[in-house]
């Protein structure tokens, strides 16, 4: 039984090596998912949520969406710029927008009408954008599947204690890695979207000290919440410490995009009137 652990917990360790890459940030990350692997993935899902949600046809939403959209994937890297950057206008009155591989994006009505200026909105974009250029999908699968694979292993080299005694041994280890490790894997993958997302909206035009004021307001209108370590989101006032610390890295590039020329025009729809 143990060699058996050995040789789960060995190939394990050798997937880990050679999956080792970094992120935009220079964080190293762990990810053996292909890229033709994660784009197939988030097409379907992305067609599986637009067939399931409701999908808004206003023309002036759809544009607003995609005016941001475009303003943002137009400063990135050349090596981002062959995912297909879809995104789609969800119409129900829900504060969230999100991201899947290979460039496939939702933002619902209720977010654009709580972001105030196009400003805030982009920062909500380049966040989603941020989320599929560090492959924050893949690196979760990912690491999800190396957390199954040792939790095999831990099941292999357990074989020989009571029923009772592994049973709670490896509820234990699982609670422990899920609240020790994969929790605080999600929220560095939101602070890490904040962080690139910042630096995109500055570099594409949009100002970045809205994004800042824009988590004060969620954090206004979102009330208390439970405690952090165990939410897979950082705190909001975690996010606006950490984004206000980003300020000054950011604001020279947004103050330089405005001397090359007019910030990108998109207007933000009047949802007071439409109400």
């Amino acid at each position: 039984m143990r060699k058996a652990s050995s040789w789960v917990l060995g190939i394990v360790a050798a997937v880990v090596v050679t999956a080792c890459s970094t992120s935009p940030t220079g964080r190293s990350t762990l990810n053996f998912m292909s890229g033709s692997q994660l784009n197939e993935m988030g097409r379907h899902s992305f067609q599986q949520m637009k067939d399931e949600g409701t999908i808004s046809t206003d023309p002036e939403l759809i544009a607003y969406a995609q005016c941001l959209t475009d303003a943002i994937v137009a400063v990135l890297p050349d090596q981002y710029r062959d995912y297909d950057w879809e995104v789609a206008v969800f119409d129900e009155d829900v504060v969230n927008a999100f991201a899947l591989p290979g460039g496939y994006m939702g933002v619902y009505t209720g977010m654009m009408k709580l972001a105030q200026n196009e400003h805030q909105l982009a920062a909500v974009m380049g966040h989603e954008v941020g989320h599929v250029i560090a492959e924050h999908g893949g690196e979760r699968v990912s690491s999800q599947l190396v957390f199954t694979a040792g939790m095999v292993g831990a099941d292999i080299l357990l074989s020989d204690r009571p029923p009772a005694q592994r049973n709670l041994m490896l509820a234990s280890l699982g609670v422990g890695a899920q609240v020790g490790v994969m929790l605080p894997f999600s929220r560095r993958h939101e602070s890490e979207a904040d962080e690139i997302g910042m630096d995109l909206m500055a570099r594409a035009g949009f100002n970045p000290e809205e994004s800042v004021r824009l988590w004060e307001r969620m954090a206004e209108l979102g009330g208390g919440g439970g405690p952090q370590f165990l939410s897979t989101h950082p705190a909001p006032q975690t996010r606006i410490r950490d984004l206000g610390r980003q300020l000054p890295d950011v604001m020279p590039l947004y103050e330089e995009r405005l001397h090359q020329g007019p910030p990108p025009n998109c207007p933000r729809p009047d949802f007071e009137s439409r109400s």
